[in-house]
C-alpha cells in the first residue's frame, strides 16, 4: 500500500502507482492481462471502421507512406518482441523456494488450453511473463529435463554406458573403503584412492561424449521453457491465498490446543 500514501483521500489512482502496487503485491496476471486486452484493443480499434473497397485502394493510392509506415512499425513491434527472446534472463527472480512447493498440474495449470497462449504485446510483457512463469512452473521444467536427459541417453548408449560404468566405479570405492576402514586406518591412502578414482570417472564421462548428451539436454530444456513461458499467459496465482489459509488454519490449531491444554 505504500503506493497511495502520498494522496490517501484520491478517489482514483495513477496509472503508474496502481500497477507498481500490482507488481508488489504479485498480482501480475492482471497486468499481463490489461497488456493483451490494451493490445487487442488498438487491433480492433484498427479494425473497427474499415472503409469501402474503393475507398481503400483510393487512401492507399493517396497515401502509400502511411500503409508503408504502419507496416514496418508492426514489423519493428513483432521482432522487436522476438529479439528479447535472447536478452531475457529466465532465472533472474527464481530461488529455491520455488522448488519446495507442489507440482503444478500438468494438463489444467501447465498446458491449459490454446486461449491461455498468445503473443506478447511488447519485450516488458515478455520479460514479465517469462521471469514469473519460470518461478511458478520450476517444478514442471524440472521434470522435463529429467525426461529429455533419460531420453537423450536412451538415444546414446556409450554416454549411458559411461554413466553406469562411473557409478560403479564409485560405488566400488567406497564398498573398499567401509571394509578396509581406510577412513580410520589410512586416511592418506583413502585421499590418493578418491583423488584417482574421480581422475578415472572424468576421464571415461569425457571418453563416452557425455558432455554431447548434456549440451543436447540443456538447450532442449531451455527453448522448450523460454518459449512455454513466452507465450503461456499469467494465470491467476493462488500461492497467495493458500499461504494465507495456512496460516490462519495453524493459528487457529495453535489456538485450540492452547484452549484444551490445563
Amino acid at each position: 500500500m505504500s503506493s497511495f500514501v502520498a494522496n490517501p483521500l484520491a478517489l482514483s489512482v495513477p496509472e503508474p502507482a496502481f500497477e507498481a502496487w500490482l507488481r508488489d503485491s504479485g498480482y501480475l496476471e492482471i497486468l499481463d492481462a490489461r497488456s493483451s486486452t490494451s493490445s487487442a484493443a488498438n487491433a480492433a480499434g484498427a479494425a473497427a471502421f474499415p472503409p469501402a473497397s474503393s475507398s481503400t485502394s483510393k487512401l492507399a493510392l493517396e497515401n502509400p507512406t502511411a500503409a508503408a509506415s504502419s507496416a514496418i512499425s508492426s514489423s519493428f513491434s513483432f521482432l522487436r518482441t522476438l529479439a528479447s527472446l535472447f536478452t531475457i534472463n529466465p532465472l533472474a527472480k527464481l530461488s529455491a523456494d520455488d522448488f519446495a512447493g507442489e507440482t503444478p498440474s500438468w494438463t489444467l495449470v501447465f498446458l491449459g488450453s490454446a486461449g491461455c497462449y498468445s503473443w506478447p504485446s511488447g519485450p516488458s510483457q515478455a520479460r514479465m511473463r517469462v521471469q514469473e512463469n519460470v518461478r511458478r512452473y520450476a517444478r514442471n521444467y524440472s521434470v522435463l529435463s529429467l525426461i529429455f536427459f533419460a531420453c537423450s541417453l536412451y538415444h546414446m548408449p556409450v554416454p549411458l554406458l559411461g554413466l553406469i560404468s562411473s557409478l560403479g566405479l564409485w560405488e566400488l570405492l567406497r564398498f573398499y573403503n567401509d571394509k578396509c576402514e581406510l577412513e580410520e586406518k589410512c586416511p592418506t591412502v583413502r585421499i590418493v584412492l578418491v583423488r584417482v578414482v574421480q581422475f578415472a570417472i572424468l576421464t571415461i564421462l569425457y571418453l563416452s561424449n557425455l558432455q554431447v548428451t548434456i549440451f543436447c539436454t540443456m538447450s532442449i530444456s531451455y527453448t522448450v521453457m523460454i518459449l512455454h513461458a513466452f507465450l503461456r499467459k499469467l494465470a491467476p496465482s493462488q500461492h497467495f491465498h493458500s499461504t494465507k489459509r495456512n496460516g490462519r488454519t495453524q493459528l487457529k490449531k495453535a489456538h485450540l490446543s492452547a484452549k484444551k491444554s490445563p
